[in-house]
């Protein structure tokens, strides 16, 4: 049998999965090296920062409660390092969690106990999204509020807001369906790429986020109560 001279290499995206429980990464590299995915794993942060340093990743999935050096710290430290998109777990569905990690990057954010197949259509998503990259080179401006595409950076009045990767990701979108109500599912389906699951609190904590970034700005974002959102300039 000939082979095509002209076949398709498929570049296998590699993971790392950093969890102190033993059984939770197992079950993740199951399912991840079932989706065609590369699987590496460290069994607390200090590992997985020791491990950036050394080899280069295209996601990496943190659990937050661990010995040695929580999931956040070593977020921080990775960050400094390499941009990496990241999605963390955790035990706990406080919000303050899913704020302290949407401040410092993270693409987003899962609560155990969690559906595998959940889990890996969130990274699936998030990874397309990151190898799709922004195609359009424009300037949305309402004010002193603009959104330059070709940099992914928002100025308020000149200064840059300081929005996480998926903070911008939903500002965007919003401005681009200005004056449209936009559903929860709507939102969620469009800016995090996975369907709706029911839980939007990561969508309302990254609103919350996003208008204390936009300051003066921030009543652009109109919340419509049972619905979702609109934006109004």
């Amino acid at each position: 049998m000939v082979k095509s001279k002209h076949a398709v290499v498929k570049y296998m995206y590699k993971i790392l999965v950093v969890d102190d429980e033993e059984n939770i990464r197992a079950l993740i590299r199951k399912y991840a090296e079932f989706e065609g995915y590369e699987v590496e794993e460290a069994k607390d942060g200090m590992e997985a920062v020791a491990m950036c340093r050394n080899h280069d990743y295209d996601f990496i999935i943190m659990d937050i409660m661990m010995p040695e050096l929580d999931g956040f710290s070593a977020c921080s430290k990775i960050r400094e390092i390499k941009d990496i998109p990241m999605l963390m777990l955790s035990a706990r569905g406080e919000e303050y969690d899913r704020i302290h990690g949407f401040e410092l990057g993270i693409d987003d954010y899962v609560v155990k106990p969690f559906s595998p197949k959940e889990l890996m259509m969130r990274v699936n998503a998030i990874l397309q999204r990151s190898s799709r990259g922004g195609a359009e080179n424009e300037k949305i401006t309402f004010g002193g509020l603009v959104i330059d595409t070709s940099a992914m950076l928002v100025y308020v009045d000149g200064e840059k807001a300081e929005l996480s990767p998926k903070g911008y990701e939903l500002l965007y979108y919003l401005a681009r369906n200005k004056g449209i109500a936009l559903t929860r599912e709507k939102l969620i389906t469009e800016v995090w790429g996975y369907d709706f699951y029911g839980d939007d609190r990561t969508l309302d904590t990254h609103i919350k986020l996003l208008r204390s970034a936009l300051k003066e700005y921030r009543d652009y974002i109109v919340t419509l109560r049972g619905v979702g959102y609109r934006f109004e300039a």
